[in-house]
């Protein structure tokens, strides 16, 4: 059990709450086999460091995204992580003291098509009153089917897939979501023993109006995975209908009096009252019915059904023409010379690397995102004793005191006579900069200037980017099959997922 966890790291998503303070004390006094390490990624678009160290803990990384949401939070922290297993917990939970053994028996007991396995939630509720329309709310969780409030992922079942979609702005969907593209591959999701608990967070008395924006996200749902995707997903009905039918009432009221006509208005008027108490009832009756609850439940239950169907109608708008995610690339190889650095051909001088423009800026940008680069070069200057390979080498590590480390370094030092298989266009140098990292091809890019360069990654079965020299020849940049026209262009591009 002790060797699973190794292979382990435990991802945790955070906006500083005062909740993540009590995770982190469960997770130091938690008994058991540690994972390999802690990722804390902070989602707050400024504020202090976090201070999570705390004896018992398993070592500790913190990274930040500077505020992109959940989704893009935990794509941070799986990919800055490079163990086998992927274990999420959200910042406001408590795992059981038994945690690390439950969750090492779960990941143990799983065989290969299995993907990732949920955790089970418990919610506690009340014991001296009934719960009121928020608190039955969060209780869903207990019986929610693949939320990430503990679920553990396959690193490479979630590589295959992109992680999760960002376009999910909020804690919502984003979870179901990447469970149904993972099932699409084949996989299967499975629950596990290991408990944790769901404390209800205090709220404001207008938290149900403003959740009403996740119906943006319902039809983002339904544009990506169909009109069966409650089906798959275990995910309630809701009462979408009924609030467009209150709404269109509110509406028709006041259109009709404009219009001169009183006797339909007070119809249409009827029904908006009609459908607004029935839906202030269904909130009410099963609450404690105090006076602060009513007044919440009366006057929200007047907000909801408008802003339901607005959001609604604004994601039917903004998700017309959604495509399927991609995401990230796990790896960016770039080519050298022409690309990164302006070409000096066979240079063997470390004073004469020059970097194009906006490349430091352009690679930490993707190393920010937590993917992964390096470098692929042809160097047949070394095959025809033009210069050597300590050369080479010195300006490679040149070009990372400038440009910054890359993860992999692949060189070929041979002639085009030479017949290799590592020489662009060939796929040698490509295949082996992903057997390093042990990235899938099809989830690596390369970026270079010729047409070598997009042979090679096509050779391999990867993704590529053309940024046209005065050297490329019109030919190579027709056949591209994706073309920037500036490094930092091509950058922007693989971060918008068009890659």
């Amino acid at each position: 059990m002790t060797d699973v966890l190794r292979d382990c790291t435990v991802v945790v998503p955070t906006i500083g709450r005062p909740s993540l303070d009590v995770l982190l004390d469960a997770l130091a006094t938690g008994t058991g086999p540690h994972p390999a390490e802690l990722v804390l990624v902070d989602d707050r678009p400024t504020g202090p460091p976090l201070s999570p160290e705390r004896p018992g803990l398993p070592p500790v990384r913190v990274v930040r995204t500077g505020g992109g949401g959940p989704a893009a939070a935990r794509n941070l922290g799986w990919r800055t992580a490079r163990t086998g297993w992927i274990a999420f917990l959200d910042d406001d939970v408590v795992p059981d003291p038994d945690w690390y053994d439950r969750l090492a028996e779960d990941l143990a007991a799983l065989p290969a098509e299995v993907a990732g396995t949920q955790g089970q939630v418990r919610v506690p509720l009340p014991e001296d009153r009934r719960p009121t329309d928020w608190e039955r709310g969060t209780a869903g969780l207990a019986t929610s089917s693949w939320i990430t409030a503990d679920l553990a992922y396959r690193r490479a079942a979630l590589a295959a897939v992109g992680g999760f979609d960002e376009r999910f702005p909020r804690a919502f969907r984003e979870d179901s979501d990447l469970a149904l593209r993972v099932m699409d591959t084949g996989s299967t999701l499975a629950r596990g023993r290991r408990w944790i608990t769901h404390p209800v967070r205090p709220v404001d008395r207008w938290v149900s109006a403003r959740v009403q924006a996740g119906n943006a996200d319902d039809v983002l749902m339904r544009r990506l995975h169909g009109p069966t995707w409650r089906e798959r997903a275990d995910a309630a009905v809701g009462r979408r209908p009924r609030h467009l039918a209150v709404t269109a009432a509110a509406l028709g009221a006041v259109g009709l009096l404009v219009a001169g006509r009183p006797r339909g208005a007070a119809l249409a008027a009827l029904g908006w009252a009609a459908g607004t108490a029935e839906f202030a009832w269904a909130r009410i009756a099963p609450g404690p019915r105090d006076r602060t609850e009513v007044a919440t439940m009366l006057a929200t239950s007047a907000l909801i059904p408008p802003l339901a169907s607005w959001h609604f109608l604004r994601g039917a708008v903004q998700h017309r023409r959604v495509t399927a995610w991609r995401g990230l690339p796990d790896l960016v190889l770039f080519d050298r010379d022409g690309t990164l650095v302006h070409d000096v051909p066979y240079n063997g001088d470390p004073d004469q690397v020059r970097p194009v423009d906006g490349a430091r800026e352009a690679l930490d940008e993707l190393r920010a995102r937590g993917v992964r680069i390096g470098l692929v070069s042809n160097q047949s200057g070394v095959g025809r004793g033009l210069i050597t390979r300590a050369q080479v080498d010195a300006v490679n590590a040149r070009l990372a005191e400038l440009l910054g480390p890359f993860d992999t370094v692949q060189v070929c030092p041979h002639t085009p006579e030479d017949g290799c298989d590592c020489r662009k266009p060939a796929p040698g140098m490509v295949k082996a900069a992903c057997a390093e990292l042990d990235v899938d091809p099809a989830r690596c890019l390369v970026i270079g200037d010729i047409g070598a360069d997009v042979g090679a990654a096509t050779a391999a079965g990867a993704a590529s980017i053309i940024v046209p020299t005065p050297v490329t020849r019109p030919q190579e940049i027709a056949a591209a099959p994706h073309r920037a026209p500036t490094l930092t262009a091509a950058v922007a591009d693989v971060l918008a997922g068009s890659w």
